[in-house]
Formats: C-alpha cells, structure tokens, sequence
C-alpha cells in the first residue's frame, strides 16, 4: 500500500450541496428555500428561543426574589480544617489556605466558619468570622485578626 493508493471507504465522503447554480443542478432558482417568508430572506431565520410567537419559556416562569449586585461570594472554611491542617502557634492566611489547596479560589475574601472544634493557638487572619468560630479560636488560645 502506498500514500498515492490510500481513498476514504464507499460513501464516506459526501459532495456538497451547490445551491443557486442554474435549473439543471436542481437546486436552482429559490436555493432549496422555498418562496418567501422569513427562513427565504438574507440573514433571515429565527433565535433558538424563539417559540413561533407563543409566550416564551423564560417569560412565562415566574420570578422570585432579586438578585443583589453588592452581595460578596466568600470562600468557606471550617475549624475542623484549620485543626488538621496546622499545628499549634502557625499563622493562618488566605494565601497559605491556597498554597495548601483548602481553599479553591479566593472569591470576595476567606469566611471562616464554626463547624467542628479547635485545639490549636492559630492566628488566623480573614475578611469575615462567624461569632462562634471566633469564640472557639480565642477559647483556644488564637488570635482572629480581620483583614478588610
């Protein structure tokens, strides 16, 4: 077998449609596009969403709520994490958190949460604590320090 003998298998290649190329190639005069109406039109056709002028999907489910342009993402971390992941008297910071994979993005800051217990002295600086993670961290003998 040589490169000049090698051909793609029976009916796997399939010619084109010439649209627009005289009466006799059967695809003349209206280019296989029917006549008139919106699909015949240059640049003509309708969006996907587009419900042929039945009430659209994404106007005929209700609304709830709003949706809050000043609302910050934080990225979540337990005290549980904190406790397995550092020992006693190191300084806990967003950075390190995404140097040791804790965390997967920074978002809007670091939030750090009260699930679980710790029983190290962290100093652990974040943009937000809720109060029973900060109560634990100091009852521990940490530090909390907010980063703004």
């Amino acid at each position: 077998m040589k490169l000049n003998e090698l051909k793609p298998n029976e009916g796997a290649v399939k010619r084109r449609k010439r649209v627009g190329r005289g009466p006799g190639s059967g695809h003349g005069k209206t280019s296989c596009r029917g006549h008139k109406g919106q699909k015949a039109r240059s640049g003509g056709g309708v969006p996907p969403w587009f419900e042929g002028g039945q009430n659209p999907l994404h106007r005929r489910v209700p609304k709830r709520g709003f949706k809050n342009p000043l609302a910050k993402t934080y990225a979540e971390v337990n005290l549980d994490v904190l406790d397995r992941y550092f020992n006693s008297g190191d300084e806990v910071t967003p950075e390190v958190l995404l140097e040791k994979k804790i965390i997967k993005k920074l978002y809007d800051g670091v939030k750090i949460l009260g699930r679980g217990n710790i029983t190290k002295a962290l100093v652990v600086k974040a943009h937000a604590f809720s109060a029973s993670a900060k109560d634990k961290i100091e009852a521990a003998g940490g530090r909390v320090e907010v980063i703004s």
